[in-house]
C-alpha cells in the first residue's frame, strides 16, 4: 500500500517561499486533472487525429485474457518533472476504456479488478485474467483420435475501424508458449496450436475490428484405446480363432453367442461416454457396428454348415435304408428262386445252399457310414470361411485409413 508524503511549505522572512517538490502520485494526478474533470473524459475516445482510429492491443493466454493496451494522448506527462515517476495505478472509471466483447461467450467469470495502470507517455495497461466457457463445434468423427478447433472472437462494436482498431499485442509463437506452460497437460486434451486472424466485420452500415484467436486441442485417445478399442479387437480375433477352431458346429456357436454379448455390454460403454453429434456417425461406431455384423455373420456361416451337415446325415440315412432294403429285397427273391430249383429236382429234399448262395441272401455292404460326410461340405466350408477372412480384412484396413486420414 503506497502512502502520500505530507507536503509541507516553509516559509523564510527574507527570500520568499521555498521550492515545492513535486514528488507524489497526488501530484502526478493533480496535474493530469483527474481530481475536478467531470466524467466525460471517462466516455469520450481519446483521439486528436480524426484520421487515425485508436488502436487497442490483446494480449491472450489459453488459460485468461491478460491484459488490453491502449494509448490516450490527453494523459502525458514528464517524469523528471515529477520525480521520475513514470506510471500511476487509476480506478478504470478514471479515463475511457475499450468496451469489448467476446462473441462466443457463454458464460464468464471476472476478477474485482477494476484498476489500470498508466504510463508518462499515455499508455494504458488493464489486466484483467477474464475466464470465459466458451461454444465450440465438437467435429468428433475421428473420435478418439479426433483434434477440435475452438474460436475466440474479440470486437469492439460500438466504435467502427475508422475509430477503433483491434491489434494482438504479441505475436502467436510468445502466446503459444506461454498457453503451453501454464495448461494443464495431464488431462483429456492436449494443447497442440494457437493462430491469430485479424480481420473486418461487416456489420449494418459500417466496418468492425476483429480479433479471433483459433485453439487447436487434440484429444489424447489413450484411454479410449485401452477401454474400448483393444478389448473389441480381442473378442474379434477370439471369435475368428472359435471360427477357424476345430471344435463342432454346436460348441462354435455357444462360444461365439457369448462372445457377441461380451462385444454388446462394450458398445454400452461406448454410448455412455460418445460425444453426442447430428453429424455423419463417427469412425469408431462403424468400427463396433462392423465388428458386430461380422460376429453374427458367422454365426450364421456356423449355423449354414450346421444345416448342410444335417441335411447330409439325413440324406446319407435315407439312402443307407434304401439300399438295405433293395438288397434285402434282392436276397429274398434269389433264396426263393434257389428253393424252388432245388426243390424241383430233389423232390421233398431240402437242399443245402452253397456258401456262396447264402452270402448271396445277406445284405450288400455298407457304401455309407454314419461317420462319413459329403464331401461338398469341406469345401464349402473353407469357402465361407476364407470369405469371412478377406472381408474382415477388407473392413479393418478401411477403419484404419478413415482414422489415419
Amino acid at each position: 500500500m503506497q502512502r502520500a508524503f505530507i507536503v509541507i511549505l516553509t516559509f523564510s522572512l527574507g527570500s520568499g517561499a521555498a521550492p515545492r517538490y513535486i514528488c507524489t502520485y497526488y501530484d502526478v494526478v493533480e496535474y493530469l486533472n483527474i481530481s475536478s474533470h467531470s466524467k466525460v473524459h471517462a466516455h469520450i475516445l481519446p483521439k486528436t487525429d480524426l484520421k487515425e482510429p485508436v488502436e487497442v492491443k490483446m494480449d491472450f493466454m489459453l488459460m485468461a485474457i491478460l491484459s488490453v493496451e491502449w494509448k490516450n494522448t490527453f494523459a502525458t506527462w514528464n517524469p523528471q518533472d515529477f520525480c521520475n515517476i513514470s506510471k500511476v495505478i487509476l480506478p478504470m472509471e478514471s479515463y475511457w476504456s475499450p468496451p469489448i466483447f467476446i462473441l462466443e461467450r457463454v458464460n464468464g467469470q471476472k476478477p474485482n479488478l477494476d484498476y489500470m495502470g498508466v504510463t508518462h507517455n499515455g499508455t494504458f495497461n488493464s489486466t484483467q485474467p477474464f475466464q470465459a466457457t466458451l461454444t465450440c463445434s465438437l467435429m468428433i468423427f475421428k473420435f478418439p483420435f479426433d483434434t477440435q478447433t475452438c474460436n475466440l472472437s474479440i470486437a469492439s462494436f460500438l466504435y467502427p475501424v475508422t475509430d477503433l482498431v483491434m491489434k494482438t499485442k504479441r505475436a502467436p509463437a510468445d502466446m503459444m508458449r506461454d498457453s503451453q506452460s501454464y495448461f494443464l497437460t495431464d488431462g483429456e486434451w492436449k494443447f497442440t496450436n494457437l493462430s491469430i486472424i485479424e480481420y473486418m466485420e461487416n456489420l449494418d452500415d459500417g466496418q468492425f475490428s476483429v480479433v479471433t484467436y483459433m485453439i487447436s486441442m487434440e484429444r489424447r485417445p489413450t484411454l479410449y484405446i485401452l477401454n474400448l478399442i483393444l478389448p473389441t479387437c480381442a473378442l474379434y480375433l477370439l471369435d475368428m480363432a472359435v471360427l477357424f477352431g476345430p471344435s463342432s458346429l454346436e460348441e462354435k456357436i455357444n462360444f461365439q453367442i457369448a462372445i457377441i454379448l461380451g462385444s454388446s455390454m462394450l458398445a454400452v460403454i461406448l454410448n455412455n461416454i460418445l460425444p453426442t453429434s447430428s453429424n455423419r456417425p463417427p469412425v469408431i461406431v462403424v468400427f463396433f457396428l462392423g465388428t458386430f455384423l461380422l460376429m453374427i455373420m458367422a454365426v450364421f456361416d456356423t449355423f449354414f454348415l450346421l444345416h448342410q451337415q444335417h441335411k447330409s446325415l439325413y440324406v446319407d440315412k435315407v439312402l443307407r435304408s434304401f439300399q438295405q432294403d433293395v438288397h434285402t429285397k434282392l436276397a429274398t427273391r434269389a433264396t426263393n428262386n434257389q428253393s424252388t430249383k432245388h426243390l424241383a429236382k430233389d423232390g421233398a429234399q431240402q437242399p443245402n445252399l452253397p456258401k456262396k448262395a447264402q452270402e448271396k441272401g445277406q445284405p450288400a455292404k455298407r457304401h455309407w457310414q454314419p461317420q462319413e460326410q459329403d464331401p461338398f461340405l469341406p469345401v464349402l466350408e473353407k469357402v465361407l470361411l476364407y470369405s469371412h477372412f478377406f472381408l474382415s480384412l477388407v473392413f479393418f484396413a478401411i477403419i484404419f485409413t478413415k482414422w489415419s486420414s
